[in-house]
């Protein structure tokens, strides 16, 4: 290893963010769903959904190095490995720890608000992005020039709270053509939305999308670190 390639990699893991929690569980969204994921949050949010379920990552957590997380996701022996928060673009470190990541061989996904740049998150990390909708409280923060650097891995997710919401996305997903873009998620909000009458409506409209329950709140309910 020559010395510049040294000097990158020192400086990669030196990177510090602050970080609520790292945990081991089932990927309970996205395409990965049902397979055991390392889960490493990253505190703080610019966003307040009106559903949020992890409002406790808005602050708390611990400073740590690229390379301490590593360490810690390392013992959990996964091939998966989700980068969440949060708002996990909203710390500036979060480029170098995907970047980590990815050169450490994990299958790397990124769960972002999509309010924040994707343009600079490395071309190997799968990324799930939200779409708010109205019932988020949060749809004017959507930064709809995003979908210009979505790829075919990636997966643009919407969280429904009701029948305005489904409706709201489904003009979206036409005005984007976004099912020509990547896969699609339609999301029932938990205890919000009946997962029968969203499943019932995606198939009356023979909408091109895939239907996702969060496998983990069905699991565990709201219990953190799950």
């Amino acid at each position: 290893m020559n010395l510049d390639v040294m000097i990158e990699l020192n400086n990669k893991t030196a990177a510090t963010l602050k970080i609520n929690e790292i945990f081991h569980s089932l990927q309970g969204e996205s395409r990965s769903s049902g397979y055991p994921t390392v889960f490493i949050r990253l505190t703080g949010c610019p966003l307040r959904c009106h559903y949020c379920d992890t409002a406790y990552a808005f602050h708390d957590g611990k400073l740590m190095t690229v390379a301490t997380i590593l360490d810690d996701v390392r013992p959990y022996q996964a091939r998966y490995v989700t980068v969440t928060g949060g708002e996990p673009l909203a710390q500036k470190g979060c480029h170098t720890l995907l970047a980590g990541l990815c050169d450490a061989g994990y299958e790397v996904s990124l769960e972002t608000s999509g309010a924040l740049d994707i343009s600079r998150v490395d071309p190997r990390v799968i990324k799930v992005m939200d779409i708010k909708t109205p019932g988020s409280g949060e749809a004017d923060k959507n930064l709809y020039q995003n979908i210009a650097h979505l790829d075919r891995k990636d997966q643009v997710k919407f969280v429904l709270c009701d029948e305005h919401d489904y409706q709201w996305a489904t003009q979206i997903l036409n005005k984007y053509e976004l099912a020509s873009v990547c896969e699609i998620l339609f999301s029932p909000g938990y205890e919000q939305l009946e997962a029968g009458k969203l499943a019932d409506w995606i198939l009356s409209d023979r909408l091109p999308v895939r239907m996702q329950i969060q496998l983990h709140k069905y699991l565990w309910g709201d219990v953190p670190g799950k």
